[in-house]
């Protein structure tokens, strides 16, 4: 059966999750608007539709989410570390507030966010800013889909493998087990999969979508 279409915003579409995610959202025909900064509207997949505008100024593209009934919020800090806490609060949090905030006045059905796998020993200052738009998502009121994944591997992304076996051995102990599933790595192919899933499968209410679902998500064909 093929899925519904579904008319997605876009922010953050001309990076790492962004692109592949637009042109596999095309690919299945769903209808895709993307806000970009000015001049940067030839990075995003051929298809979409470019909305000039300024993610941390929601007042920027508030008008120009409709008729989206789906929101999908990318934007962020590149690489993140635990360096980059100021830029976390300046990029990260401003641009979640301002999606929320633009996707309820416009009215958009379903807000999707890529949030982060917690509780972690290590970027706290990042958890922090992700929670807080977690909870943001939540007092909306608005039908929403986080996904929490720790570190998502792909192009420019993949020295996490070196630490592959010695999540594998976690994984089977007992006293690391939970720890070592919760914080697992994901390729970039399983996110954009877990991210249409999403898309094309809203919940009523607030759905977490943690690293084992991200994992094992599985898209039907269009054509079926």
């Amino acid at each position: 059966m093929k899925a519904q279409s579904h008319r997605v915003f876009v922010t953050g579409g001309t990076g790492y999750v962004g692109r592949p995610l637009i042109t596999y959202l095309l690919e299945r025909g769903h209808e895709v608007r993307a806000l970009v900064r000015p001049g940067s509207e030839k990075k995003l997949p051929a298809g979409s539709q470019a909305i000039p505008g300024d993610a941390l100024d929601g007042k920027s593209y508030a008008s120009k989410i409709s008729p989206a009934d789906t929101f999908m919020q990318l934007v962020g800090v590149s690489h993140p570390s635990p360096s980059k806490a100021a830029e976390f609060r300046k990029v990260d949090l401003a641009s979640g507030r301002s999606a929320v905030e633009a996707a309820q006045q416009a009215g958009v059905q379903h807000f999707v966010y890529i949030s982060v796998a917690h509780p972690a020993p290590v970027m706290k200052a990042y958890i922090e800013v992700r929670s807080q738009c977690e909870a943001m998502i939540r007092q909306s009121g608005m039908n929403a889909t986080i996904l929490r994944p720790w570190y998502v591997l792909g192009p420019g992304h993949r020295w996490p493998y070196l630490l592959l076996p010695v999540y594998k051995l976690m994984e089977v102990l007992p006293s690391t087990r939970e720890g070592a599933t919760r914080l697992g790595l994901v390729t970039l192919q399983q996110m954009v999969a877990a991210l249409v899933h999403a898309i094309e499968t809203p919940p009523q209410g607030v759905r977490i979508v943690e690293v084992p679902q991200i994992r094992t998500t599985a898209i039907t064909s269009v054509s079926s």
